[in-house]
């Protein structure tokens, strides 16, 4: 099993094969619009709009498992950030990152990558960083923010 095996829901509904994004650098990030950690959206915009062009994608999937801090729906979500942070990467839909409803992608992100606190993802906005391979090099905890791991994604590209 390797990360292309994988197909997602974006946030229109439509299934989306990770394969599409095969020779690409990836950040793949758990998402909340009500979190302290919301405004890493700016962060995460300048990087896609700074790194986009050679090869890099932010895959958004927006999470309400910790504190209910994804609330509404799809095109709500798509709205606050489209009007708060002018996102211009592609959101997915929401998804469960732990428990019985996990996504799968999200199960096979933490079994390549469990982070230094366990397997179970902690909080919203952690990331995991995958490289032109699709190898899963790195995951980056909620604290740690888009600005941070710039030096990273430039090694990949």
């Amino acid at each position: 099993m390797q990360i292309y095996d994988f197909k997602v829901k974006d946030n229109k509904g439509n299934e989306v094969s990770l394969e599409d994004y095969k020779g690409k650098v990836l950040l793949i990030v758990n998402t909340a619009t009500g979190c302290g950690f919301t405004p890493q959206y700016d962060g995460l915009q300048d990087l896609y709009e700074k790194y986009k062009d050679k090869g890099f994608e932010i895959l958004d999937f927006p999470c309400n498992q910790f504190g209910e801090q994804a609330p509404g729906t799809a095109e709500e979500i798509e709205s606050f950030c489209d009007a708060r942070f002018g996102i211009t990467f592609k959101q997915f839909a929401k998804i469960d990152v732990n428990g019985k409803n996990e996504e799968p992608l999200y199960k096979y992100l933490k079994s390549q990558k469990g982070g230094i606190l366990g397997e179970n993802i902690k909080w919203n906005f952690t990331k995991f960083l995958v490289d032109k391979q699709g190898n899963v090099v790195e995951r980056f905890g909620s604290m740690i923010t888009p600005e941070k791991i710039e030096k990273e994604i430039e090694k990949l590209l």
